[in-house]
């Protein structure tokens, strides 16, 4: 079996909320699976990336702006799955090579 068949679950739980990407950070402890990891911090990063930007519209008090947070959010994230169910590794459009190297923490 392939890198990418072998992590494909992994990567895909990754993308199922923040707590789906916790669980996939857990069942990649052993074996590690490279395919998995990059979409780990890929899901990782936009789940965070969105939260983020949550709370600092709200408490900011430019709550419209969470409606384009949401929008950004479910693109990414979309584009994110569709890649981990087609077995690409390309990173996300203008995020995705940061999350790659802000998330090395997630072996």
């Amino acid at each position: 079996m392939s890198e990418i068949e072998t992590g494909k679950t992994t990567a895909i739980v990754a993308y199922i909320t923040i707590v789906g990407c916790l669980i996939a950070i857990t069942m990649n402890l052993e074996p590690k699976n490279t395919f998995a990891r990059f979409h780990i911090r890929q899901a990782f990063g936009v789940h965070l990336l969105f939260h983020a930007l949550a709370i600092l519209f709200t408490y900011s008090g430019l709550v419209y702006l969470s409606f384009i947070a949401y929008i950004v959010y479910m693109v990414l994230w979309v584009l994110g799955f569709v890649q981990a169910l087609n077995g690409k590794t390309k990173p996300l459009p203008v995020v995705g090579p940061y999350f790659q190297k802000w998330f090395t923490f997630i072996s």
